[in-house]
């Protein structure tokens, strides 16, 4: 990734080659043909393009996205891949008609679009559509804002997944950024900025009930292949590409599918969502109690814990400018600060919280838990920012070792000091910020044992995916002990097919890009005419 590639567009690619590796290759060929032959029965014309967006795993920075902290994930080969046929709106205005290759459990649908792309969506109806018409939404919105004579163009959808949805791999974000990618692809033929997707992505799943926090769509779109990606959201939106050492024997990331289903979109009140909010409100009452303001910022819910930072930094209570302090020196006053402050292990109540911002309860639960609406009677301010601002250091400490890694002959320390922080991480997910759960920490005991440096839970939590440092040279011996201790114990009728779903080694993977059919055609045609 260039350093302009904030300002780069989307590729266009004619080559399914540029996606994937070699081993799959042949596999999704044939699932993409599958996908372009099943829309032409369905629709009785090809598609005029197929939009992808790949899920994510994130290596290192969990739960502080949405407080605006840096977070390390990169893009994985399972996708979300939308093909699509376009056409002029009716007299009657324009139509979406969406189906699923997965017609059993997903159903087909039709909606209007009105001219002002404002379609309604009820974020409690959990309808699978819903993450298709809020990309609909964002790009028509965001296009109109540049266009006020934009008539929306009617679409005939196609979409299939291998993102397992509630497994902790941003299922729901790779639907949403592959829908906005097709809906703005299909409106318009100029080239798409990837931070523009990733901005109005972001905006999309909150439409359906998520506080997202913009990591997983920020690694599903910008995300290069071979490469991790850097996601910063202060003071604004940035990626870059972080390389991984050349080792000998090579090193890889497994990920393990824990089987429990961890949707945050149902759970959210007294998960997701509720951290968010309490995350919200440590930053509110240290503000106050330091007596500082906060600004507005690109947090869900408008002010952040990282806000709080800097709001702290440019008073009087921080120490003499001369002093220079780095960003893991910030950190570390921001910990102490937590631990000075928020003094009440048992967590506040509603009342307390209300006091200390000097609201009454009814406005605080108006500004705080409305929009995402969450059930708790305490409310853990101390734990939720510890964790966050301990997290944001292990990652600053990650990002240092992987751009200056120890010197030659020096692999396995490196390996093992990244592993002990993934490992940290684990533990504060599981004691502090409490997002864990028995199936993923006998998941990661079981991998540390077999070979793995680190294995922490990665994706929302409450279930889900774990991900796991190993060397090439340990993964089927991983793989073995999860199979034997884990999967045949809890699963005794597991099948083979779904043995391979449930764990997999991956390099870093390409993110968002976009498939011409023609360009793909074009190619096919002069082919055939020099072999004539």
């Amino acid at each position: 990734m260039a350093p302009n590639s904030m300002r780069e567009s989307v590729p266009v690619t004619k080559s399914l080659n540029t996606i994937y590796d070699s081993a799959s290759l042949p596999s999704q060929e044939q699932r993409w043909a599958g996908l372009r032959h099943k829309f032409s029965n369905l629709y009785g014309k090809a598609p005029d393009f197929v939009a992808r967006s790949p899920g994510r795993v994130n290596i290192i920075g969990e739960h502080i996205d949405y407080s605006l902290y840096d977070v390390l994930p990169m893009a994985i080969e399972a996708d979300v891949i939308i093909a699509v046929a376009v056409s002029d709106a009716s007299k009657d205005g324009a139509k979406v008609t969406i189906a699923n290759v997965n017609s059993n459990k997903f159903t087909s649908n039709e909606f209007a679009v009105p001219a002002g792309g404002q379609i309604d969506i009820d974020a409690s109806s959990h309808e699978w559509t819903n993450y298709f018409k809020a990309g609909l939404r964002a790009a028509l919105s965001l296009m109109e804002s540049r266009d006020s004579a934009l008539s929306p163009k009617s679409m005939s959808v196609l979409v299939d997944g291998t993102v397992p949805s509630g497994g902790g791999l941003s299922s729901s974000a790779a639907f949403v950024c592959a829908s906005a990618l097709a809906v703005l692809h299909a409106n318009s033929p100029e080239p798409i900025p990837k931070k523009d997707l990733v901005e109005l992505a972001i905006v999309s799943e909150r439409a359906v009930g998520v506080n997202s926090g913009g990591m997983d769509q920020a690694a599903s779109v910008f995300s290069i292949r071979g490469d991790a990606v850097s996601v910063s959201f202060s003071p604004e939106l940035h990626a870059e590409p972080i390389a991984f050492p050349k080792m000998e024997p090579p090193v890889t990331f497994m990920i393990a599918q824990s089987f429990v289903a961890a949707d945050k979109h149902v759970t959210g009140p007294e998960c997701y969502n509720l951290r968010v909010v309490e995350c919200t409100l440590a930053a509110e009452y240290i503000a106050a109690h330091l007596k500082l303001k906060l600004e507005d910022d690109s947090a869900p819910l408008g002010q952040s814990l990282r806000g709080l930072q800097n709001a702290y930094y440019s008073s009087e209570h921080a120490p003499a400018k001369s002093t220079h302090p780095s960003d893991e020196d910030k950190l570390t006053t921001m910990v102490q600060l937590v631990q000075d402050t928020l003094t009440a292990h048992a967590g506040y109540t509603r009342e307390e919280i209300a006091e200390a911002l000097q609201t009454s309860v009814p406005q605080l639960e108006k500004r705080y838990m409305t929009k995402f609406p969450v059930r708790a009677s305490r409310f853990l301010l101390r734990q939720r920012a510890l964790h966050v601002s301990e997290e944001a250091i292990r990652v600053s400490k990650f990002k240092a070792l992987l751009k200056a890694p120890p010197g030659d002959h020096a692999d396995d320390a490196l390996l093992r000091k990244l592993g002990g922080l993934m490992n940290e991480t684990q533990t504060s997910c599981r004691e502090v910020y409490q997002c864990s759960c028995p199936e993923l920490d006998e998941l990661c005991a079981i991998a540390r044992e077999a070979g793995a440096y680190g294995s922490r839970l990665t994706g929302a939590g409450w279930g889900g995916c774990t991900v796991h440092l190993v060397p090439m040279g340990k993964v089927e011996s991983v793989r073995a002990a999860w199979e034997e201790k884990y999967y045949r114990r809890k699963f005794p009728d597991i099948t083979e097919e779904r043995l391979r779903e449930a764990i997999v080694a991956s390099e870093p993977g390409q993110g968002s890009v976009m498939w011409a059919l023609l360009m793909f055609l074009m190619e096919v045609l002069a082919d055939r005419v020099l072999q004539c």
